[in-house]
């Protein structure tokens, strides 16, 4: 009987740890569980609650961050992270094609498209106000088998004339696939 339990234990413990990896993963964080184990989860990685403006800060691949957390059905599905500074137009491109360049460069992420940097030729300005084009890279995390639900993502976004980068991390087995339609 209790090589049976043992058995059992066993079992369930490498079913849940190979689901585990098998999720997006933020800081080596499964996007997945309640927001309030996730908070928890980042308040441990030194992230702070902001109360006046909801969000989690602190600092992420060396820029100053706000941290949100999406949830569906009580679960989370995706963690935006968003740089606290706001950027010109010349200095966003720069940091665009410098985080792609990062996950191009790292062996856990593949890439969506072969190239996804902004040239210099990219209007960031004219193509989002009058183009209404969003300028953006999607890496899938590895390792392959399965890895369409593991989506890394960033778009550069816009407010009075200066931009941001936000980047999603999105655990797709988690979001809204239409049930509740």
């Amino acid at each position: 009987m209790k090589k049976i339990l043992l058995s059992l234990m066993l079992l369930m413990l490498s079913v849940a740890m190979y689901a585990q990896n098998e999720v997006t993963k933020f800081l080596g964080i499964p996007i997945d569980g309640t927001k309030a184990a996730m908070i928890q989860k980042l308040k441990a990685k030194g992230f702070i609650y902001n109360a006046q403006v909801g969000l989690l800060e602190g600092t992420f691949n060396g820029e100053k961050v706000y941290v949100s957390i999406q949830t569906n059905k009580n679960k989370v599905w995706r963690i935006n992270v968003f740089d606290k500074t706001y950027r010109d137009e010349t200095q966003i491109k720069i940091r665009f094609n410098k985080l792609c360049q990062q996950f191009d460069d790292n062996p856990k992420y593949y890439p969506l498209k072969e190239t996804q940097n902004l040239s210099d030729n990219d209007d960031i300005s004219y193509g989002m106000t009058v183009e209404h084009k969003q300028f953006e890279a999607i890496y899938y995390q590895l390792p392959y088998e399965g890895a369409l639900d593991r989506v890394v993502w960033f778009n550069i976004g816009a407010v009075s004339g200066e931009y941001n980068l936000y980047i999603h991390y999105e655990n797709k087995r988690n979001e809204s696939h239409g049930e509740d339609l």
